[in-house]
């Protein structure tokens, strides 16, 4: 067995539904002992999100992975100090509470760290904490219009477009991860101690989309919808294919650009200021994607993208699931991992990314039962008595 570069992390993951459980998601797979809390009986909300076989949640499948499920009612202050509890023997707990929720259930950094000067407290909220927003409810939806994506996505005549998966959320995480690792790095090789995060669902998100903010300040015009195309490249976009598929190209870099043009039987175009220059192709990036289009259409997937990967064309199919699984690059790299389940006989999910040579990640299980790890957790590892574990749960704490 491969080292673990998270082991003797313990994370306590309180919060509900997508961004603040990825957190923990993403650091069990990497070696951290993940306590996923839950209301008594029907458990995160995430379980009844989307897709459902047979009663049992796909996204929660893949969401809970590597995860200690215990069940624990925070509407009772019962439940909430035994939520503090786990909290004194954390590094990390990570919830996403409202500000106004968190200061009078006592959740706040001073009250935790009082307890527990080295935990790391991850606070996800919608709007972040301060503001004359930072007690709304706070979904991805909200992030991915506030952000400005929402703004730049779909057809120039169409709508503003949301995406179908839960991007602002996913973002979020990701940033959220990433200083969760910053903070563990200050504690543990600097000797500070534990710190508050305070990530949102919007800023994240921005923070990739900040070409429009810098283009308005400096030069005063607002950047609109252009469809698949971009302003910073071309050609830049999706193309149907003569059997009715879809292709993918991007020519970012000069050099990409100049072999697509040779490749569709072009090359005077490479000579040509009007394509030859980055801003000059930007100018005319309509017509060279008139040019690609028509070249593109007049050939199967199978026969354009021949010619693409001769030429060292940036293309590549549109997959959707299927074609996902099946991609032979993707196969060899055993990117999708076939995972046992005790409900589902085995499901695939997606591998840990990135890829660590000393230290990989990996999936040991996928989400367990609601509360299946209460006496581990309570027993075993908090040391309650029988007694006091049974009134806890005739009192529905737990």
């Amino acid at each position: 067995m491969s080292a673990r570069a998270l082991s003797g992390i313990r994370v306590v993951d309180a919060a509900t539904l997508a961004a603040g459980p990825l957190v923990a998601t993403w650091l069990g797979e990497f070696g951290a002992e993940v306590i996923k809390v839950e209301q008594p009986g029907g458990g995160d909300p995430l379980r009844q999100w989307g897709a459902q076989r047979d009663g049992v949640g796909l996204m929660w499948k893949s969401l809970g992975r590597n995860k200690k499920s215990v069940t624990l009612d925070l509407r009772q202050e019962a439940g909430r100090e035994l939520l503090r509890e786990l909290a004194r023997g954390a590094d990390v707990l990570v919830v996403n509470f409202r500000p106004s929720t968190l200061a009078k259930w006592k959740f706040d950094y001073e009250s935790l760290a009082a307890e527990n000067p080295g935990l790391v407290l991850v606070h996800v909220t919608g709007f972040g904490a301060g503001g004359p927003k930072s007690d709304r409810p706070g979904f991805g939806t909200l992030g991915e219009a506030m952000s400005g994506f929402a703004h730049l996505t779909g057809e120039p005549d169409g709508p503003p477009t949301l995406p179908s998966f839960m991007l602002a959320d996913g973002v979020a995480a990701l940033n959220a991860t990433y200083a969760v690792m910053m903070a563990l790095y200050h504690r543990d090789v600097h000797g500070g101690g534990g710190q508050l995060i305070d990530v949102n669902l919007i800023e994240p998100l921005a923070r990739l989309i900040e070409q429009p903010v810098l283009t308005y300040d400096q030069l005063g015009t607002i950047p609109g919808r252009t469809g698949n195309r971009w302003e910073i490249s071309a050609p830049r976009n999706t193309y149907r294919t003569k059997d009715g598929r879809w292709l993918a190209m991007s020519g970012s870099a000069p050099t990409i650009a100049k072999r697509a043009l040779r490749a569709i039987g072009r090359p005077e175009l490479t000579e040509d200021p009007r394509f030859a220059e980055a801003q000059q192709r930007l100018r005319n990036a309509a017509e060279i994607d008139r040019l690609m289009a028509e070249w593109i259409a007049e050939r199967t997937l199978e026969d354009a993208m021949a010619v693409f990967e001769r030429a060292e064309v940036a293309a590549a199919p549109v997959y959707d699931a299927e074609q996902l699984l099946a991609d032979p690059q993707l196969r060899a790299r055993e990117t999708y991992v076939d995972v046992p389940d005790p409900d589902l006989g085995s499901m695939r999910v997606q591998g840990p990314v990135p890829r660590m040579s000393a230290t990989p990640g990996r999936v040991e299980h996928l989400g367990a039962a609601v509360g299946e790890h209460n006496d581990e957790v309570y027993g075993e590892l908090l040391g309650l008595s029988e007694d006091r574990l049974r009134r806890l749960r005739a009192e529905g704490v737990i």
